[in-house]
């Protein structure tokens, strides 16, 4: 399964980097550009875990780093992603199965807020002061809005996919059961098959000690 996980995420990762860099990013929309990157890794880290969210997270934010037309350092939307990765895998619901579309919703609204307010951060330790000039509260406001209406499309898609990489717990438990079941049943004909026996011998037990009692006081 862990063969299938990372196929799964760097076919997603890879079609995601290529859709926002030809398309995405040349609508040329007011404020921020939305990020399909980001859904990518949200939706992987909401049914992998923290774990395996940090990773995906670093791996599409470092090959958004390295492609073109990149201009930033290399390893600074990595260090996002993986942040943001990490924590959104912590909201994983424990049985996998998300009850209502809010926390995802607002999961979404929080990553893009916090990555572009991130990002930003780690471009002025590095003396990049372009979001200064753009407008740091436009863009978290925009890309806000644009991730969240571009989650309910991508999303459960990105999910439902993901999930087909793991192992079904109740498969896996009803095989239990059915194994379970199996081995009762043959240890329960066992156990039968040994009382039955037993009730045998202890009866041509009685039945010989019956005659011998009989043969003596026949003598």
């Amino acid at each position: 399964m862990r063969i299938q996980r990372t196929v799964l995420s760097v076919v997603l990762v890879v079609v995601a980097l290529v859709v926002q860099v030809s398309v995405l990013a040349r609508l040329q929309l007011p404020g921020a550009t939305p990020d399909l990157l980001l859904l990518v890794v949200l939706g992987l880290a909401f049914v992998y875990g923290h774990v395996a969210g940090a990773l995906v997270g670093f791996g599409a934010g470092l090959l958004a780093d390295l492609a073109p037309p990149a201009d930033h350092a290399a390893g600074r939307y990595a260090l996002v992603l993986c942040v943001i990765g990490y924590l959104a895998g912590l909201a994983r619901p424990t049985n996998g199965q998300l009850k209502s579309a809010l926390t995802p919703m607002a999961v979404v609204v929080a990553a893009a807020l916090g990555s572009t307010l991130l990002y930003a951060g780690v471009g002025a330790l590095v003396n990049d002061t372009a979001a200064r000039h753009v407008g740091l509260g436009s863009l978290m406001l925009t890309a806000a809005l644009y991730d969240l209406l571009l989650a309910p499309f991508t999303v459960p898609l990105i999910m439902a996919l993901a999930r087909r990489t793991e192992n079904d717990p109740v498969t896996e438990s009803s095989r239990g059961d059915v194994a379970t079941g199996w081995l009762a049943s043959g240890t329960g004909l066992r156990i039968g098959g040994q009382q039955n026996g037993l009730r045998v011998r202890a009866a041509r037990g009685r039945a010989a000690r019956a005659g011998r009692i009989k043969g003596v006081k026949r003598l």
